[in-house]
């Protein structure tokens, strides 16, 4: 099978409108992992690589990117944000190559929902393990606690969207669209509108969680003392937005027509 080229590959695998979904494209894919993905998908559709099996490699790499963070030093979130990146690539790449190939599924869908689970949690739980320096004889402190609980924190908000899609299943409703997130409340609207524009819940994101981690490193790394003060701030800042957008979402989910 011949490579395609660039342009016949992203006429099937960029379909009109996927780039401009602020709601669906991550922000590093619109800027400049669409356009890496693209060249690698190129590479791979005439490959006997199944959509599928790049997304168990997107997983691992999540995995792998939470269980970089427990090397000491600058080591971990040097190590988890490369990880992460690669993550970001294959979550680009398997679907790419399902469309170009007509192989969406499903399980597809199921697997990218369960890797972004896992990748987000393994990854915060391991920067409380960082932060809490187990590896340097920290041992298992609060801030390893930190971590976990802006780990399930991630975890709540996604199954928060998830579940509107099962509870309108079993009530026999058409999934929900994107209008029917507004809060019906027009004071609840504004508020939420401004709470979007302040961006700070994409921290809990891999890409963002990754970026602040690096940083926080970074400063550590400079302080020169062998302290983990900052990193020990990322994540004590992430458990507490994960905590307080678990709630605010939930309370944008009740308040909307997504359930109605």
């Amino acid at each position: 099978m011949s490579t395609p080229t660039a342009a016949e590959l992203r006429s099937v695998v960029h379909p009109e409108g996927l780039l401009d979904r602020r709601s669906g494209e991550h922000w590093a894919g619109r800027i400049y992992m669409r356009q890496i993905s693209l060249q690698v998908t190129r590479r791979i559709v005439g490959t006997r690589v199944t959509p599928n099996g790049l997304t168990y490699l997107m997983i691992l790499a999540g995995i792998a990117a939470g269980a970089a963070l427990i090397l000491p030093g600058i080591a971990g979130p040097l190590a988890a944000l490369i990880l992460v990146q690669l993550y970001l690539l294959l979550d680009c790449v398997d679907g790419e190559v399902a469309r170009w190939r007509r192989q969406t599924s499903v399980t597809g869908v199921y697997l990218d929902r369960v890797g972004h689970y896992l990748s987000e949690a393994a990854l915060l739980s391991g920067a409380g393990l960082h932060a809490a320096g187990v590896l340097d004889g920290g041992g298992f402190n609060g801030y390893a606690t930190l971590g976990v609980v802006a780990a399930l924190g991630a975890i709540l908000i996604k199954s928060e969207t998830d579940l509107v899609d099962g509870a309108r299943a079993k009530s026999g409703l058409p999934p929900v669209q994107d209008a029917a997130a507004v809060p019906r409340s027009s004071g609840a609207a504004s508020a939420r509108k401004i709470v979007a524009s302040l961006k700070f819940h994409r921290l809990v994101g891999a890409v963002e969680a990754s970026i602040l981690l690096l940083l926080a490193g970074v400063l550590d790394l400079v302080a020169d003392d062998g302290g983990l003060l900052y990193s020990r701030i990322a994540v004590t800042a992430l458990a507490a937005i994960a905590l307080l957008q678990t709630v605010l979402h939930l309370v944008s989910v009740l308040m909307s027509s997504r359930l109605r």
